[in-house]
């Protein structure tokens, strides 16, 4: 009797050890999503033909019900997407305001955030500017463009967590080198000293960029995709199946990532944007 019970231990142990750290523990997931602007209220049936934010706006809650994030910072959001957003994520609690008036007008990085899981410590926006304090343009961007930052709390726990999303502009190459120096900048300033942080979002240029370097030296994170022990290299933006390119990152500090995947099942649409979504699944 002993020795059965001792297989079946061993056993046990050995298919544990097998699963991934997903399976073993919750831990929190994060996702970073660029959902494509609708176009505005009045073209959001019109804008990019068959995949226009119509037919793709149940694929966006669908990903949300599947992948159930514990936190998600999505880009280009625009007023009417925002609004059926809303409508519809049960239970998350949102943070983000239009880039274009500071309140409503033009493309929001809005943060969702697990309210049963989470409590809301601190949030801001900034915009990628000169002045990031105003409503500004970078540099030699071609649009506004911002930062969300959020300090969550786990109710549970107590642990804090930083989590800041964005958007780099995708003309200027000085607006996207200035603005993660303003980065490293920011994380410094509103991040509580010892507090686990990440930044994600739409990057507008590869890894091998040097214009990241600065959140390796001075910011001190590390590039999630290469750090997870399950990961992969899949691209994401896809421009409705026609590139692969990798422009959507996670960065993190005093953070364990677990799993990094690239998003690319079916969510009840051919493409649910023309990026993939990126997800972390992590614990700190």
């Amino acid at each position: 009797m002993k020795r059965r019970h001792f297989t079946l231990l061993a056993a046990l142990l050995i298919v544990t050890a097998a699963l991934p750290y997903a399976l073993q523990a919750r831990d929190f997931k994060v996702i970073s999503y660029n959902i494509r602007n609708s176009g505005g209220a009045a073209n959001a049936a019109k804008a990019d033909g068959d995949n226009c934010w119509m037919n793709r706006r149940q694929a966006t809650i669908n990903l949300l019900k599947r992948e159930k994030p514990d936190m998600i910072g999505m880009q280009e959001v625009l007023p009417d997407q925002l609004a059926f957003i809303n409508k519809k994520a049960k239970g998350y609690g949102h943070i983000g305001v239009g880039r274009d008036d500071g309140k409503n007008e033009g493309e929001n990085m809005v943060i969702y955030y697990n309210k049963k899981r989470f409590r809301l410590l601190d949030s801001a926006t900034r915009w990628l500017s000169a002045t990031p304090d105003e409503v500004s343009l970078g540099w030699d961007g071609a649009c506004r463009r911002t930062v969300t930052y959020v300090l969550l709390q786990e109710k549970k726990t107590g642990k804090q967590v930083a989590y800041l999303n964005t958007h780099l502009d995708h003309v200027g190459p000085t607006a996207r080198r200035e603005s993660v120096l303003l980065l490293c900048k920011l994380i410094d300033e509103l991040v509580p000293a010892g507090v686990p942080v990440i930044l994600g979002g739409d990057m507008n240029s590869t890894i091998e960029d040097d214009i990241f370097r600065p959140l390796e030296q001075r910011a001190h994170m590390k590039v999630a995709r290469d750090v997870a022990p399950i990961t992969d290299n899949e691209g994401t933006f896809n421009g409705w199946g026609r590139h692969a390119d990798v422009i959507d990152h996670f960065f993190v500090r005093d953070v364990t990532p677990l799993e990094f995947h690239c998003l690319k099942g079916d969510y009840g649409a051919p493409f649910i944007s023309d990026h993939y979504p990126i997800s972390l699944t992590f614990s700190f």
